[in-house]
């Protein structure tokens, strides 16, 4: 007899928790070394593996696959882990793989994200909080994501990238280098082409800082020095919080260059 909530064609290895409240549909698979916070729904054909969370409240649609091993030629079985946040949005066919050793061996997605149908997560990214993947976009390995970013359908994100707070990336997007936060990236090839404008207003960010953040695009658009001192001069200038997160992510650490107004 299957457990209540789990239905009688679900395998469930010995070795799985399941939270209270969890729902696993039919045909679905939980390997042994997997965690489901309370309230997880898994629909039908859903395959969760590997040494993986998945946070309370979640649920993962149709045949997706989460937790298997990583697409890194690299990778020689060492373990490593998934954890993915509270009320995430998984739809059908998503894939989501754990981390390898190089990388740090743990591929990381935060709270409240929807990652619609066919998405990609790779190895060793990380994924922030309310961050949208539309259908058939891709991370590749090592990404980092931070929160409240959109990523466009069909694009794909190249290995080691950054994509900064806030921003938003347009649809069949190729993204090669880092993305500001609050950036707007567009076209196949993709372009730093202004503010993610939208998406402050309807954050309810003031009129004060958006019209900072303008002026600070400008600067780093037009302003005389390389893009990291045009940063780091701006840092100096400005009081806006919003315009200091911009200049924290340029001057950080990067395995990357980045995307510069104008310029894909």
């Amino acid at each position: 007899m299957s457990a209540p909530g789990i239905h009688p064609s679900a395998i469930v290895e010995d070795g799985a928790q399941i939270g209270a409240g969890c729902v696993i549909g039919p045909f679905c698979h939980v390997g042994p070394d997997v965690r489901l916070g309370e309230g997880v729904t898994l629909k039908s054909h859903v395959v969760v593996t590997g040494d993986t969370i998945i946070g309370q409240g979640s649920t993962i649609f149709s045949f997706a696959c989460i937790g298997e091993i990583p697409q890194d030629l690299k990778f020689q079985g060492e373990k490593t882990r998934l954890e993915i946040g509270a009320r995430a949005r998984i739809r059908e066919h998503v894939t989501i793989n754990t981390g390898t050793a190089g990388g740090g061996g743990l591929t990381r997605v935060g709270d409240d994200c929807l990652l619609m149908a066919g998405c990609h997560v790779a190895h060793d990214v990380q994924v922030g909080n309310r961050v949208i993947v539309v259908n058939n976009a891709a991370l590749a390995g090592h990404c980092v994501v931070e929160d409240e970013v959109i990523i466009g359908g069909l694009s794909g994100v190249h290995q080691f990238v950054r994509i900064g707070q806030g921003a938003i990336i347009g649809a069949v997007t190729m993204v090669t280098n880092d993305v500001i936060p609050y950036g707007l990236v567009q076209a196949p090839r993709g372009v730093l082409d202004g503010l993610n404008l939208v998406g402050l207003k309807r954050r309810g960010v003031g009129r004060a800082d958006i019209t900072a953040l303008r002026a600070a695009f400008q600067m780093l658009a037009q302003g005389e020095g390389t893009f990291q001192e045009r940063a780091r001069r701006m840092g100096g200038e400005t009081d806006s919080a919003y315009v200091a997160r911009i200049v924290e992510f340029v001057t950080g650490a990067s395995d990357r260059s980045f995307l510069t107004p104008g310029q894909g």
